[in-house]
């Protein structure tokens, strides 16, 4: 079993990378910059000489792709003969259809996996803990014990780690029974964001969308910051029980997700 880790030269797919290779499997690695982790064959391109000879697709978009884009990747992936591709949307998927881009493009792909006759497993975080290592977090969080960050002080999420994306994903692509599952990963609890902060021993602000994205914009250029904020403007309104909590996927999945208590005491 040969498997093809898209996206592994960023945070989530280097976790998920960096997992298979634990667990013995063969990992080739696709990405722009080929910098892969430990253990991984780099591979940057074409899409369908990276696909050749892989069994199993472990599939994260870049956040820029267009939707041309991502149409075409989800057609060569589909169509070049793999036995499974798990698709991590990289964030949950509101139930009705939005405007905002992020969604959708991550809406019709996922549509498009499960309808090609490819066996999929579609998983779908909410937020991640690790963004909260982020420098303009993390520091507040450190200094003044607040923990600032765009969403609402009562919005409930069920954060999880890249580390538990990455078990969630190796399980996907590697037991039986889930082809095409739709499954809300996340962690066991679903916080709100007072809840979080009094887990680190800090207090809760909600941060203001448009500041996040100026300082998004400073770390990763004004189209990143724009898509990433887009998604924060529409949680700040119809955010609702999206990020709850599902505990069906860690029992489809065989696995266990870590509390934020245990993942901020490790």
């Amino acid at each position: 079993m040969t498997i093809l880790v898209m996206g592994a030269t960023g945070a989530q797919g280097g976790a998920v990378a960096r997992r298979l290779v634990a667990e013995g499997h063969s990992v080739r690695g696709f990405g722009r910059s080929g910098e892969v982790p430990a253990g991984v064959e780099p591979v940057t391109g074409p899409l369908e000489a990276a696909l050749d000879g892989v069994s199993h697709v472990s599939l994260v978009l870049p956040m820029l792709l267009e939707r041309a884009e991502v149409d075409r990747w989800v057609e060569i992936v589909a169509g070049s003969g793999v036995r499974r591709v798990v698709f991590n949307t990289a964030n949950r998927i509101p139930p009705a259809a939005t405007d905002v881009a992020l969604f959708e493009s991550r809406r019709a792909a996922s549509d498009a996996l499960l309808a090609s006759g490819v066996p999929t497993v579609v998983l779908r975080p909410p937020v991640y803990l690790d963004n909260l290592r982020a420098p303009w977090v993390a520091g507040r969080l450190a200094a003044e014990r607040v923990l600032s960050y765009p969403l609402p002080a009562d919005l409930p999420v069920a954060w999880i780690s890249h580390d538990d994306l990455a078990a969630a994903t190796v399980a996907a692509l590697t037991r039986d029974g889930l082809e095409d599952d739709v499954l809300d990963i996340g962690g066991p609890a679903s916080l709100t964001g007072p809840q979080l902060a009094a887990a680190f021993g800090a207090t809760y602000e909600a941060q203001d969308v448009a500041a996040f994205q100026e300082g998004l914009t400073h770390a990763f250029g004004p189209e990143v910051a724009s898509v990433v904020a887009a998604t924060y403007h529409w949680l700040a309104k119809h955010g609702g029980d999206l990020y709850e909590t599902d505990p069906t996927a860690a029992e489809r999945l065989g696995i266990r997700f870590t509390p934020v208590h245990e993942w901020i005491a490790a």
